[in-house]
């Protein structure tokens, strides 16, 4: 998917969370804790988010990540512009009769990538496939190599970290309740 793209599906999705919600941007900001200029900048396809920007966008306005730039044919992986150490891959997109949705994350140069809180009963599950992998969570770091997994509650700050040069490990996100996908 090329980055025009990519921002058009980002805006329309953004767009019609809010029109659904009947949520202002200044509304829409409160909630996601993404600044007002911003928001607006991604939905004038201005500005691509990072990964960290549109997990807040999505935990936000209870949407699923994967709504906002995926659907059930396109899985070929992203890059985002400002995460270019961090390739996101949809294995299984959200479905809300299951809540919830499966990734294959790639992390290069030794990476550590920043994640928000997610909603409350949000679960986290990961599985390394290969490399090694830091997951940073309740103030220690965890340490899993290949075929090892862990499994964290996803409502506080969390950090992922490529321990060798490359990792690649598998994410499910489970939501406790079922996200908007219009």
């Amino acid at each position: 998917m090329n980055e025009e793209i990519f921002k058009a599906r980002i805006s329309k999705h953004l767009k019609a969370l809010r029109e659904k919600q009947k949520l202002s941007l200044d509304a829409t900001s409160k909630l996601t804790g993404v600044s007002k200029a911003m928001l607006g900048q991604i939905e004038r396809k201005e500005s691509s988010p990072t990964v960290a920007t549109l997990w807040k966008i999505s935990s936000g306005l209870n949407s699923s990540f994967t709504a906002f730039f995926s659907d059930q044919n396109d899985t070929d992986g992203r890059i985002f512009p400002a995460d270019i150490d961090m390739h996101v891959k949809t294995l299984i997109a959200y479905d809300p009769t299951v809540k919830f949705e499966m990734f294959e994350i790639t992390l290069t140069h030794f990476h550590t990538q920043h994640s928000s809180p997610h909603k409350v009963g949000t679960i986290e599950h990961s599985v390394v496939t290969e490399g090694e992998l830091g997951v940073y969570i309740d103030d220690k770091w965890h340490y899993l190599s290949k075929g090892e997994s862990i499994r964290f509650e996803a409502d506080k700050p969390h950090d992922y970290r490529a321990v060798t040069e490359t990792v690649v490990f598998h994410n499910i996100v489970s939501y406790s309740t079922v996200m908007h996908e219009d």
